[in-house]
């Protein structure tokens, strides 16, 4: 996973399992790969007036996932009729080191 920082300054604690990615010890969990799609993912995560964490635009920002298109690689499949050789479009497995994660400062360290 690539890791970027925004600004300077505290950041949410996050833990990676695997293709997990927890803040705050379990409060927000997301299982990456199921968010891999046909077409770039963006997730923004922020932080609400109660300090609770959310997904989407809120208060402030405090982390932003960004999840690359799913590639393919084409395989070849026996061949057509007139001798030709057929592929098939074959999903590349997910790779977390394509996924990137934005760090924002905690405001008032409220890590």
């Amino acid at each position: 996973m690539i890791v970027a920082h925004k600004n300077e300054g505290p950041k949410i604690p996050y833990t990676v399992s695997g293709n997990v990615i927890s803040f705050r010890g379990g409060e927000l969990v997301f299982d990456l790969e199921k968010y891999e799609r046909d077409f770039p993912v963006h997730i923004d995560i922020c932080e609400n007036e109660f300090n609770m964490l959310t997904v989407g635009i809120s208060q402030r920002y405090v982390a932003q996932i960004d999840i690359p298109a799913r590639e393919y690689e084409y395989v070849e499949d026996g061949t057509d009729e007139q001798g030709n050789p057929k592929y098939d479009k074959v999903a590349v497995p997910f790779n977390l080191d394509r996924v990137t994660l934005t760090l924002w400062t905690i405001e008032g360290g409220n890590a």
